[in-house]
């Protein structure tokens, strides 16, 4: 059996961030992640743009509408995908749950601006019987799950301690690791806000803040998004560190060992193993992830109650700034 999906919004996750790049190597939007998975197939394109419908037909070979309700009348989708801006999230979804009855929807990050606005895309989707997902694609990554499931597991010991680098906004880029460690070490806390740097654009204000998660303690960092853009989390564990960041494609382990040179001291090992990661082609993972989904079995995704208290815990620290 294969889905039909139908892609609202057919910018840069939408179709633009891979369009230049190896088809075989790299799969970084929705269009190429549903067009390639094997249990997909792309019914049609919405976009106001018609420059990036044209694109959209000549490189995906199906039909293209300037509105959700022009292409819903031709198409009846199992997987509605939202990847247009953030203010258009909550129409887009009414729209599309007036004219079709998707089995899930999968939206981009944030879910909306503010908290009450997420709230009732979250509440709509579970009174339609919707499975609504937000795709934050890390959580859908096997190197994530494995770290996981290794702290979890007690493999990686806690309470941790670490430091988060981001670029790009607090609400926008940083929401993207406040949220994969809330799914690596459980609920905030506490929080304090360090300094912050105002942006005519909210969402790419900066701050620097001290987290409390339930399985440790995380300073966020705010670099220059006008110099590079760069993440990189680094936790210390009683037992070894870990590094995951933008400057390689795997997360690195290095556990603890007795130092060779000074009995009764403990080192960190000199070589890191490499927990492989899909960066390359992390949108395919997430596709994978919502096709395990439809059929019943466990997925590897973050659901719109997931993204709902990644926002409003985000929220909560950026107004207390005000």
């Amino acid at each position: 059996m294969s889905f039909g999906v139908i892609l609202a919004g057919l910018g840069q996750i939408g179709m633009g961030y891979d369009k230049a790049l190896d088809p075989a190597r790299f799969v970084t939007t929705h269009a190429r992640a549903f067009s390639q998975h094997p249990e997909f197939h792309l019914v049609a394109g919405v976009d106001a743009n018609p420059d990036l419908r044209r694109e959209f037909e000549a490189g995906y070979g199906c039909d293209s509408y300037p509105s959700i309700e022009r292409a819903l009348q031709s198409h009846a989708p199992d997987v509605a995908v939202i990847a247009l801006p953030t203010r258009l999230h909550g129409l887009a979804l009414e729209q599309i749950l007036a004219h079709s009855r998707p089995v899930a929807v999968l939206c981009e990050k944030p879910l909306a601006h503010d908290a009450a606005s997420a709230e009732s895309m979250v509440r709509t989707c579970d009174e339609h019987c919707v499975s609504l997902y937000v795709n934050y694609m890390r959580r859908s990554d096997p190197g994530v799950v494995e770290v996981k499931r290794r702290l979890d597991a007690g493999q990686i010991a806690t309470p941790v301690k670490g430091r988060v680098w981001y670029t790009k906004g607090w609400l926008h880029n940083a929401s993207h690791f406040f949220n994969l460690l809330e799914y690596w070490l459980g609920p905030v806390k506490a929080f304090k806000v360090l300094q912050t740097r105002q942006d005519a654009d909210e969402n790419l204000a900066d701050l620097d803040a001290w987290i409390s998660f339930e399985r440790g303690d995380i300073t966020f960092l705010a670099a220059w998004e006008e110099a590079f853009s760069h993440f990189e989390i680094e936790l210390f564990s009683p037992n070894g560190r870990l590094r995951y960041g933008s400057d390689t494609r795997h997360i690195n382990w290095q556990s603890t060992q007795a130092d060779e040179r000074f009995a009764g001291y403990t080192v960190l090992a000199g070589e890191a193993e490499e927990i492989p990661t899909t960066r390359e082609r992390y949108q395919f993972q997430v596709a994978d992830q919502v096709a395990l989904s439809l059929k019943g079995e466990l997925a590897q995704l973050c659901t719109g109650a997931d993204a709902l208290k990644t926002l409003t815990n985000m929220r909560k620290v950026r107004e207390s700034t005000s």
